[in-house]
């Protein structure tokens, strides 16, 4: 009998090498880094609102979000958990675990098209993966707290153990989508500026085995800042992999469409969309104020050619004139 795995044996002989060094094992970098994230990111939630309240070591066994560091306690271990998920799948898929990064970096045109559908499809089943370790690790504990509360999965009010797969608005948005929305399309456009400027190594370049920890202090930024409004998404992944597996557990008309009770009806789109098109804003915003100017002095910085002025270099915006 082999002693080694099919996969392992096909790659071997050669018939699985191909597919492994190109896109496919792409794709199981993505899966596993979004798995990652979600593991790590929906567990620190789990934390907070159900087990360290029904461990004993809160004040009662519902006392949540009682205090500042309730929240720090949030921020900081979804920083740690994107950091070591770049750090899992970056060498092999550059560990986009957002759709809204893969999608940004096609329109800047450093991404193929054709890989967008399968990337972001690998992070949605990461995602809904990493949703459901969390629940096979804390559904005592969610269980404990509803009973404590008084509440049930699928009670419209029962929003707490709801909260720990996926996002929702602030209830002083009173049902009105457009703050939430414009929340996510900022707090995602700032996400994805800070993402392509430490990875453009013409810029104050960090190391690379820096920039997912750098990364990891961005997010840890954005839920500080702004993460209070609508749970900070920032990635249609992270929401909705988690968030469709919530209605699959028994979370209902909470999960999907999404509904608030006394407020929202259908939520779920806004984390979606709203980061979509932050990602792509923020990449934009990047590029005009500081890619080009520092193509500009590549440019600018680069030799000159045999019979050919330095300042006939064009701009980085327009192109070259003939000499």
């Amino acid at each position: 009998m082999s002693d080694v795995s099919p996969l392992r044996n096909a790659v071997r002989k050669g018939s699985g090498l191909k597919q492994l060094g190109g896109t496919w094992g792409e794709l199981l970098a993505e899966f596993l880094g979004t798995f990652v994230l979600i593991a790590f990111g929906d567990g620190v939630v789990a934390m907070a609102v159900a087990a360290l309240p029904g461990s004993g070591r809160a004040a009662t066994s519902t006392t949540i979000f009682m205090a500042a560091g309730d929240w720090l306690l949030i921020t900081w271990g979804w920083a740690i958990a994107v950091t070591m998920a770049i750090y899992v799948g970056g060498g092999v898929s550059g560990a986009h675990i957002n759709p809204a990064v893969t999608v940004a970096f096609a329109v800047r045109r450093k991404f193929p098209w054709k890989k967008v559908g399968p990337y972001i499809l690998a992070q949605i089943v990461g995602a809904f993966a990493g949703a459901a370790l969390v629940y096979l690790l804390y559904h005592d504990a969610i269980d404990a707290y509803n009973k404590a509360a008084g509440t049930g999965r699928s009670d419209p009010k029962g929003l707490a153990t709801y909260s720990i797969f996926a996002t929702f608005p602030a209830p002083y948005f009173n049902g009105n989508p457009v703050g939430p929305l414009v929340d996510q399309i900022v707090g995602t456009a700032f996400l994805v500026l800070f993402v392509v400027a430490i990875i453009d190594m013409r810029n104050t370049a960090v190391q690379a085995n820096l920039g997912p920890f750098m990364i990891g202090l961005a997010v840890a930024a954005i839920g500080m800042s702004v993460g209070a409004n609508a749970g900070y998404a920032i990635n249609p992944a992270r929401d909705f992999g988690p968030r469709l597996f919530a209605w699959l557990a028994g979370w209902g008309q909470t999960a999907l469409p999404g509904t608030v009770d006394g407020a929202f009806s259908w939520y779920f789109w806004i984390p979606i969309v709203g980061p979509l098109v932050g990602g792509v804003i923020g990449v934009l915003i990047y590029d005009w104020f500081i890619g080009d100017v520092l193509h500009a002095r590549t440019l600018l910085a680069e030799p000159t050619l045999p019979g050919r002025a330095g300042a006939d270099i064009a701009p980085a915006s327009e192109p070259k004139r003939a000499a």
